[in-house]
C-alpha cells in the first residue's frame, strides 16, 4: 500500500527508518519492509475518511482517550466491532453492576456438530474500557446511533470451525494463561468463547520474549502498562491513535504464518467494512460524522475492502445456520476476564484503579449509562466542555513520540508508604507474622527493583514483587498468599450483577416465587434458608423450587441441611443454604431453556430418557424425578413406556444394580399411593421378567458381567416373582435359566447355589455340606474368600441365607490353621470391603443374633449349626398315638369331613360297609404308612396308629370307607 498512496506526513519518518534499517541489517533487506510498511499502515488509517478509533481491550488509556474522543467530535454514528446480533442486549446494562458480560448461547444446535453443544461467546464490558464509554455515550444522547459491526455469534463459529480448539481468535486469546486462577470466579464464563475488543499481544513467541526480556518485566500485562498505559495516558488525541496503529502494525506484520487464522482475521475485517459501507449507503451518513472503534490489530488492514472507498461486491457474507441463539447477560469478575483471555491476574484489578486515578489526575468526565448500578461517581471538578470537532488533518506525531525519553515519575512516597503499611495490616489479618520493619522492608525493595528495571517509579507490580519477597518468606499461613493480598489490595476481583430488571422470564420467576423466604436471594455468599413448613403451608411452594433448583443448577447453588425428598415422604421442616447470587450465571442459563423451572425439568428429563445413550437405569431415574419435583403422572407414564423398548432393546446387564433399586422403590410408592398399579409398571415387571430370565446363563458365564450385576438380576427376579406370576409369567422360565447356568467365577458359583436353594432344587443341608468340602480342599482355600463374596451377594436376592454365610464365615475361621487363615485374611476383608460393603450390615445383625454377646458365654457357647439335629415328626407322632381314640371319635362322629375331602380329590365311591369283605385300599396301610400318616396329618387326625385290631385308626377308617380316596393320595403324598 505504498506509491501513490502514500503521504508526504510520515515523509521524515520514513527516511529515519530506512537509514536505521540500512545501517543495522547493513543494506536493504525485509527488515526495512517492516519497518516502511508499518509506516504505511499507520499513514492509510489516519487518511481514512471515516475515523477509525483504535483500542486495546480493558486498557484506561483507551478509555480515557475514547471520553475525551467523545466529547470533542459528538459523532453521530458510532461503529463497534461487536458481534452484530448482540446490539438488542445492550441497553439492559444500565440495570447491572459491572463487569457483565454479553451472552449468546444456543442449548440446541443445527449446523454444527453435536459435541460442540451447547454453543456459547461471551463479550466482557469493565467500566474502565473503551467498549463500554462508547456504549454509554451512545445510549444515552439523544440522536445517535449505535451500529454493531463484526461477525454474528453463529458465525463465529463457523468460520473457527476449523480451530475450535484455538476458539478464541474471537478474539485472539493466546494459548495458555500466564497464570491460570483457580477461584470458582475465575470460571464465571465457563467454556464460553470470549469476544473482545482489541487484543493487543504478540503472535510471534521470540518477539514477546525478547520484550519481556529487555523490558524487565515478568509477562505481559506488566510490559503493556509500563511502555504503553502509562506514557499515553496524557497524549493527545493523534499521538494515541498514531501510536496504537503503530503497535497494531507490528503484531500483525511480525504475526506467524497461521494461514487459517489470518484468514479468520482478514475475514472480520472485511465483514466489518462491508457493513459499514452498507448502513452509510442505507442512511445517507457522512462518514465525517461517524466513528468506528476496533481493536488496533484490525485498525491497520490491508484488505482490499479496507475503507468507505474499498472494493465492495467481492465479499459475500455466508448466511447463518439454523441454530436457535438465546442472548442475556452473566455476571463476570476480573478474574474471570483474566483466566479467559490470558492475563495476569489482578491485571485487570490493577488497571480499574488506574482508570480512578486517571480520571482524577486528568478531570476527564467519563460516559455511563443513566441509572448503572454500582457505578463509581466522578469526582472530577470540572468537565471538558462538550462540542464538535472534525477530524483535523493529519501530523506526524509518531516522530516526536518515539525520540522522546521515556518520562521519569519521581517517587511518590505517601501512595507507596501507603501501600506498604495497607499490605502488612492484611497480611497480619491473614496470620502472617508481619511488623513495622517488614513494611519498611517493602517499601524500600519496592524502591530497589524499580531501580534495577529502570524504573525512577516503583509500579503496582514491583510493589507486588517486593511485598511477596519480604512477607511471604517460605510458607502461607492462610487461605490467601502475599500477590492475592496485593491484588485485593489493589482494587480486587470486582464481581459484576445482573440487574432484576435484565433477568430472563425464568430467572425473575424464581426470585418471585421465593418471596416468602424474606432473603436478598441476588446478593452474593451463602444465606441460610429455614423453612417451617407445617407451620407455615405457603411454605411448602419455596421448597418445591428449591428442591428443582437443587436438580438443575450446581450443587452449591442451593444445598440441603435438614431434609430430604424421596418418593412417598415429605418434610415438615427444611434447611437450606442458599447461594443463587454467587451462581448468577448458571440461573441465567436456565432462563435460556424456558420460561419456568417446571418447562426446563420437563424438557431435560425428556432429553435425558430418549437420548441416544439412555439406559433403562436413566429412564428410571427420570420417572423417579417426574414423580419427585413434578408430581406428574402423565410424564411418568410416558416415560414408563418408553422404559420397556428401552429395557427390551439392552443386551447387557450393566445397570442391573441401579435397575433392581429403582425399580423396587417405584414399586414400592406405587403400591402405597394409588388404588392400582400403572399400566405401565405391570408390563415392566414381566418384560423384566422373561429379560433377565434369558439373559442370565450368559450373565453367568460373561466375565465381563460381575457379581453384584448378576445377584442384582436375582433380586429382581425373585423379589418380582410373586407380581410377575400373577401377571401371566411362567416360572418354569427361571427354572430352565438357573439350570442351563455353568458359571466357572467362584463368586458366581456360590451366587448360582444361593439361588437353587431359594428354588428348591438344592437343600440347605448339601449347601452346608458343599461348604465343607470347601474347606477340606486345600487347592481351593485360597479361593474361599471369593466363594464367600459370591455368598455375601447372594443375601440381595436370598437375604434367608444370612445364617448360612455367617456359619460358613464361622466354619473358615474356626477350621483354618494360622498359617492357612491369617495370610488368606487381608484378602477376605477387601473382598467383603470392595465388592459388597452395602451388604456387610445384613451379615454383621444376623452374626449378632446368633453369636452371644458377652465374651465370657462364648467358651461354652455351641454353634446352632452343631447342636444335634432332633426328628421333627417324633413329638407329632408320640401325641398322635395318644389321641388317636379322640381322632377316630371325631371321624365318625362327623363323617361330612371325608365326604368334603373325597369331593375335592374327585373319588365318588361312597362309603362301604365296616364288615364287607372287600377292603381295596386296605394293602395302602402296610405297603405306604408314611403316606396315610400324611393324610391323617391333612386332615388333623394326629392320633397316630393303633393296633392292628383296632378299626378306629384314623388312616384305616379312610382306607376302608374311601379306598379310592387313598389311592389318589398315593402319588401325591408319596415323597411325605
Amino acid at each position: 500500500m505504498s506509491g501513490p498512496q502514500e503521504s508526504g506526513v510520515f515523509t521524515a519518518l520514513r527516511t529515519q527508518l530506512q537509514g536505521a534499517a540500512s545501517e543495522f541489517a547493513g543494506g536493504p533487506d525485509a527488515l526495512e519492509g517492516i519497518l516502511l510498511g508499518m509506516v504505511d499502515d499507520v499513514d492509510r488509517a489516519v487518511r481514512e475518511p471515516l475515523e477509525i478509533f483504535p483500542v486495546c481491550h480493558h486498557s484506561p488509556a483507551s478509555a480515557l482517550a475514547m471520553a475525551r474522543r467523545l466529547r470533542e467530535k459528538q459523532p453521530k454514528v458510532v461503529y463497534l466491532e461487536l458481534c452484530e446480533d448482540m446490539a438488542p442486549l445492550l441497553t439492559e446494562l444500565r440495570n447491572c453492576r459491572l463487569p457483565v458480560a454479553v451472552q449468546a448461547f444456543a442449548g440446541e444446535i443445527d449446523g454444527f456438530p453435536q459435541e460442540w453443544a451447547p454453543l456459547s461467546v461471551v463479550a466482557p464490558i469493565t467500566e474502565a474500557s473503551a467498549e463500554y464509554q462508547a456504549i454509554a455515550y451512545a445510549l444515552d444522547t439523544p440522536g445517535v446511533e449505535l451500529v454493531l459491526v463484526d461477525r454474528s455469534s453463529d458465525h463465529v463459529f463457523q468460520w473457527d470451525r476449523a480451530n475450535t480448539s484455538e476458539a478464541a481468535e474471537t478474539d485472539g486469546s493466546p494459548a495458555e494463561a500466564e497464570e491460570a486462577p483457580k477461584s470458582e470466579e475465575a470460571a464465571l464464563h465457563g467454556e464460553a468463547v470470549g469476544v473482545e475488543i482489541g487484543d493487543l499481544r504478540p503472535r510471534f513467541a521470540e518477539l514477546e520474549e525478547h520484550l519481556l526480556r529487555h523490558g524487565k518485566v515478568r509477562h505481559w500485562s506488566e510490559w503493556w502498562h509500563q511502555y504503553v498505559e502509562v506514557p499515553l495516558g496524557d497524549s493527545d488525541h493523534d499521538t494515541y491513535r498514531q501510536v496504537m496503529f503503530l503497535i497494531g502494525s507490528l503484531f500483525r506484520r511480525l504475526a506467524p504464518g497461521d494461514g487459517s487464522r489470518v484468514r479468520v482475521d482478514e475475514d472480520r475485517e472485511r465483514y466489518m467494512w462491508t457493513r459499514m459501507r452498507e448502513h452509510l449507503e442505507a442512511t445517507g451518513t457522512d462518514p465525517e460524522d461517524c466513528l468506528y472503534v476496533c481493536g488496533a490489530f484490525h485498525a491497520a488492514s490491508r484488505v482490499e475492502e479496507f475503507g468507505v472507498h474499498g472494493r465492495s461486491g467481492a465479499f459475500t457474507i455466508s448466511p447463518r445456520t439454523a441454530t436457535t441463539w438465546q442472548y442475556g447477560l452473566i455476571p463476570s469478575s476480573h478474574a474471570a476476564i483474566e483466566a479467559q483471555f490470558g492475563l495476569a491476574a489482578g491485571s485487570v484489578s490493577i488497571a480499574a484503579t488506574t482508570w480512578q486515578k486517571s480520571l482524577t489526575r486528568t478531570r476527564v468526565r467519563p460516559y455511563r449509562l443513566e441509572g448503572q448500578a454500582g457505578a463509581r461517581k466522578s469526582r472530577a471538578k470540572k468537565a471538558l466542555p462538550a462540542g464538535s470537532a472534525a477530524q483535523a488533518p493529519a501530523t506526524d506525531r509518531l516522530t516526536g513520540f518515539l525520540h522522546q525519553p521515556p518520562v521519569l515519575d519521581s517517587v511518590d512516597e505517601a501512595e507507596l508508604l501507603g501501600w506498604s503499611v495497607d499490605i502488612v495490616r492484611a497480611a497480619r489479618r491473614n496470620g502472617y507474622l508481619a511488623s513495622t520493619a517488614d513494611a519498611i522492608a517493602v517499601f524500600e525493595t519496592s524502591i530497589l527493583l524499580a531501580g534495577m528495571r529502570d524504573r525512577a517509579k516503583p509500579t503496582p507490580y514491583d510493589f507486588q514483587d517486593a511485598a511477596v519477597t519480604c512477607i511471604e518468606k517460605d510458607s502461607v499461613p492462610g487461605r490467601r498468599d502475599v500477590r492475592r493480598l496485593v491484588e485485593i489490595m489493589m482494587g480486587g476481583d470486582r464481581i459484576g450483577q445482573v440487574g432484576y430488571e435484565a433477568l430472563p422470564p425464568l430467572a425473575r420467576d424464581v426470585y418471585d416465587r421465593l418471596e416468602p423466604l424474606g432473603m436478598k436471594l441476588q446478593q452474593r455468599g451463602v444465606q441460610r434458608a429455614l423453612l417451617d413448613i407445617a407451620g407455615r403451608p405457603e411454605l411448602e411452594a419455596c421448597s418445591d423450587v428449591l428442591w428443582m433448583l437443587r436438580r438443575l443448577m450446581p450443587a452449591a447453588a442451593a444445598r440441603p441441611i435438614m431434609g430430604e425428598r424421596r418418593l412417598g415422604e415429605r418434610s415438615i421442616q427444611e434447611s437450606w443454604d442458599l447461594a443463587l447470587g454467587t451462581h448468577q450465571r448458571a440461573l441465567i442459563e436456565l432462563g435460556y431453556e424456558g420460561v419456568s423451572l417446571e418447562q426446563v425439568l420437563e424438557q431435560r428429563l425428556r432429553r435425558e430418557a430418549y437420548g441416544p445413550r439412555a439406559t433403562t437405569a436413566g429412564v428410571l431415574a427420570a420417572i423417579e424425578d417426574t414423580l419427585l419435583y413434578l408430581r406428574s403422572g402423565r410424564l411418568a407414564d410416558e416415560l414408563g413406556t418408553h422404559a420397556l423398548k428401552v429395557l427390551a432393546a439392552e443386551r447387557s446387564v450393566d445397570g442391573a444394580p441401579e435397575v433392581l433399586r429403582r425399580a423396587r422403590a417405584l414399586l414400592a410408592y406405587y403400591r402405597t399411593s394409588r388404588p392400582e398399579l400403572p399400566a405401565w409398571i405391570e408390563s415392566f415387571v414381566k418384560t423384566g421378567y422373561a429379560h433377565y430370565c434369558t439373559l442370565l446363563p450368559t450373565a453367568f458365564r460373561d466375565e465381563d458381567a460381575t457379581v453384584g450385576q448378576v445377584a442384582a438380576m436375582l433380586g429382581f427376579l425373585f423379589s418380582m416373582e410373586s407380581l410377575a406370576l400373577s401377571l401371566g409369567c411362567d416360572r418354569t422360565q427361571l427354572e430352565l435359566a438357573v439350570a442351563q447356568s455353568h458359571p466357572d467365577d467362584p463368586s458366581k458359583t456360590a451366587l448360582l447355589w444361593a439361588a437353587q436353594v431359594q428354588l428348591g432344587t438344592l437343600s440347605r443341608a448339601e449347601l452346608r455340606s458343599r461348604c465343607a468340602e470347601l474347606l477340606d480342599n486345600p487347592l481351593v482355600v485360597p479361593s474361599y474368600p471369593r466363594y464367600l463374596n459370591g455368598f455375601v451377594h447372594a443375601l440381595e436376592p436370598v437375604p434367608g441365607l444370612a445364617d448360612v454365610v455367617v456359619e460358613a464365615v464361622s466354619n473358615a475361621f474356626g477350621r483354618l490353621p494360622d498359617a492357612v487363615l491369617l495370610p488368606w485374611l487381608p484378602l477376605l476383608i477387601t473382598t467383603l470391603r470392595k465388592g459388597a460393603a452395602d451388604l456387610a450390615p445384613l451379615l454383621i445383625r444376623e452374626a449378632g443374633r446368633i453369636f452371644p454377646g458377652r465374651l465370657p458365654a462364648l467358651d461354652a457357647w455351641i454353634p446352632p449349626w452343631r447342636m444335634p439335629q432332633e426328628d421333627p415328626f417324633a413329638a407329632s407322632r408320640a401325641q398322635r398315638t395318644a389321641t388317636a381314640p379322640v381322632s377316630a371319635a371325631l371321624l365318625a362322629a362327623r363323617p361330612a369331613t371325608c365326604d368334603a375331602v373325597a369331593e375335592l380329590l374327585g373319588c365318588e365311591d361312597g362309603w362301604q360297609q365296616h364288615d364287607a369283605p372287600a377292603r381295596p385300599g386296605a394293602p395302602l396301610l402296610s405297603a405306604h404308612p408314611a403316606t396315610c400318616d400324611a393324610v391323617a396329618e391333612l386332615l388333623g387326625c394326629d392320633g397316630g396308629w393303633a393296633a392292628a385290631g383296632d378299626t378306629a385308626v384314623a388312616g384305616a377308617a379312610l382306607t376302608l370307607r374311601h379306598p379310592a380316596t387313598a389311592e389318589a393320595l398315593e402319588p401325591l403324598l408319596a415323597d411325605r
